[in-house]
This record gives structure tokens, C-alpha cells and sequence, in this order.
């Protein structure tokens, strides 16, 4: 991979960072609220410290599983994760993923970064996958998830 991608995309949420950090780091919560339109997120494994690991098993509408894992590099509750992201068993590279929780009036920025990602094509299939991640995560709560 000569010539790597990255993305960004970020979200206002209704609620504290804390309450944010909570949604992403909870294996209950993220079977709520991840993933994009028509996927549903039916697993969550989540060893909430550096090093330890994370699979997310993604239903697809055709009922086809894509798991999702990787290992937290860095945790600073309540403002930042980071991780590496490969998707199944795939050989492609290891993308890395931050996500940053900025305290703001009356609720959170979150900004997704994406990097290391091997073509357009994915960084585009990326990009539609985290803004429909984070439509779930304001839905979720700002419904039953608060």
C-alpha cells in the first residue's frame, strides 16, 4: 500500500462525554446503536484496555456476517480510543481508528478519523459506515440510551 487514505467525519451528540464513552466502550450498548442503515450489529466483544482485543459481528441484509475486530492502543476515558481495525480475516493492511470526545455546550463532538485505508472504494464504504454509525449512536441516545 504506497499511498495510504485516511477520513474524518464528526457528529454533534446530545449528551456528555462520559455518557459518549460509555455508548462506544459498553458491549450492550454498541449491539444498540453500531453500524450503518440495514446492518445490525448482533456481537460485541469489547476488553476495554491497551492491549486487549474488540470483534463486532456486523449482519448484513442478506444475513452474511462481517466481524470487525482489533486491538485498543490507546484509552484516555472520557475523550479518546484508539485502535486498529481489520475487517474478518482479510490479509489487507491494519487500519488504525480514533475517535475523540470533546466536551462542548450541552453535549459532545465526536470526530471519527479512519486511516491507513487501501483504496477509495473502501475509504468511501468507510465513510457511510461511520456516519451511519453515528446516526445510530444520536438515536440511541438520544432515546433510550440516556
Amino acid at each position: 500500500m504506497s499511498n495510504p487514505l485516511s477520513l474524518a467525519t464528526r457528529r454533534f451528540v446530545p449528551a456528555s462525554p462520559e455518557r459518549v464513552f460509555a455508548a462506544w466502550t459498553d458491549p450492550k450498548e454498541v449491539e444498540k446503536w453500531w453500524g450503518p442503515a440495514n446492518v445490525r450489529c448482533i456481537s460485541a466483544e469489547i476488553d476495554l484496555r491497551v492491549g486487549g482485543q474488540y470483534r463486532i459481528a456486523n449482519e448484513l441484509p442478506d444475513k452474511a456476517v462481517i466481524w470487525i475486530e482489533g486491538v485498543y492502543e490507546r484509552i484516555e476515558r472520557p475523550n479518546l480510543l484508539v485502535f486498529t481495525w481489520r475487517v474478518g480475516a482479510e490479509s489487507s493492511p491494519t487500519e488504525i481508528v480514533t475517535i475523540r470526545m470533546t466536551a462542548q455546550d450541552r453535549g459532545t463532538e465526536v470526530v471519527v478519523m479512519h486511516e491507513r485505508i487501501e483504496s477509495p472504494a473502501m475509504g468511501n464504504q468507510h465513510l457511510q459506515g461511520w456516519e451511519g454509525c453515528l446516526d445510530g449512536l444520536v438515536d440511541f441516545l438520544a432515546t433510550d440510551g440516556r
